[in-house]
């Protein structure tokens, strides 16, 4: 099974107030974030980390990708210099890349950190999945809503937890 998450920012203290997520602390969004991952992906699970990891943490990014179920590909985003940097981090990483392309049943996607006005197969039919922008209701998150078929894979819109293409469809609809 497919699973999509991004802007997880594992380890980034700041990222709580921002985002005005739910925890006391880094330590306990970090434990979430993981238990919540773990829940419900399976060891042959592909999980796609569309970008923003880790950022600012104390903690090694290695470390975190330990914790986690699941074969795991990073679509690179602005926040993750670090994780790149790091060969014991990328070890854990199936692939990595900065746009992917993906079939996810009869689904075509694009997989991109930042939001794209048009992406391969706009026009046919195909899906873009992205994140960077949060939940923030911008000018941008407004643009990419109007698509019809592009997805907002920030984890603070869907439970702090990976979700499967369905329910980031179902996600959507709710907001």
């Amino acid at each position: 099974m497919n699973f999509y998450i991004a802007d997880m920012h594992l380890g980034h203290e700041n990222v709580i107030p921002y985002d005005n997520r739910p925890f006391r602390s880094v330590n306990e969004m970090n434990r979430a974030l993981i238990d919540n991952w773990n829940r419900k992906v399976g060891k042959d699970d592909d999980v796609y980390i569309i970008g923003d990891f880790s950022y600012r943490s104390e903690t090694d990014p290695a470390w975190y990708l330990e914790q986690l179920k699941g074969k795991k590909h990073l679509i690179q985003g602005n926040h993750d210099g670090e994780l790149l940097k790091n060969s014991k981090a990328m070890e854990y990483l199936v692939s990595v890349d900065k746009m992917l392309f993906v079939k996810d049943g009869r689904e075509r996607i694009v997989l991109c950190h930042f939001p794209v006005a048009e992406w391969n197969g706009f026009r046919h039919g195909a899906w873009h999945i992205y994140g960077h922008i949060h939940g923030w209701r911008s000018r941008t998150a407004e643009f990419m809503d109007a698509q019809g078929k592009a997805l907002n894979a920030g984890c603070m819109l869907n439970g702090y937890e990976p979700v499967t293409f369905k329910e980031l469809v179902k996600n959507h609809k709710k907001k």
